[in-house]
């Protein structure tokens, strides 16, 4: 068994899949997808641990807020983010400085 594997993960975003589910998409240029879907595409386009950037869905965060999602960039720990539904795909990068 191996000790441990390599990725090509650069960072890593948290996104809270409760906030998430709760508003059945919301993203993207169409507005229908899910937040974790559409930074997977706009940070690298890869999947899992072949992917440039890492976007993990992780369980409630307690932020809750209405009509958003709560994200946290691992290279920015102290600064929780709250997306408002809608937000761009471009504002939505620029936030994260990425």
């Amino acid at each position: 068994m191996k000790s441990h594997v390599r990725s090509r993960w650069q960072g890593a975003i948290l996104v809270c899949r409760k906030c998430s589910k709760k508003l059945k998409g919301g993203f993207g240029y169409d507005g229908k997808q899910p937040i974790a879907k559409v930074l997977r595409k706009a940070l690298d386009g890869g999947k899992g641990r072949k992917a440039r950037m890492g976007i993990v869905e992780v369980g409630c965060l307690d932020i809750c807020p209405k009509g958003a999602v709560t994200l946290i960039d691992t290279a920015h720990p102290d600064e929780w983010l709250v997306v408002k539904a809608g937000t761009t795909v471009d504002d939505l990068t620029k936030r994260l400085g990425r």
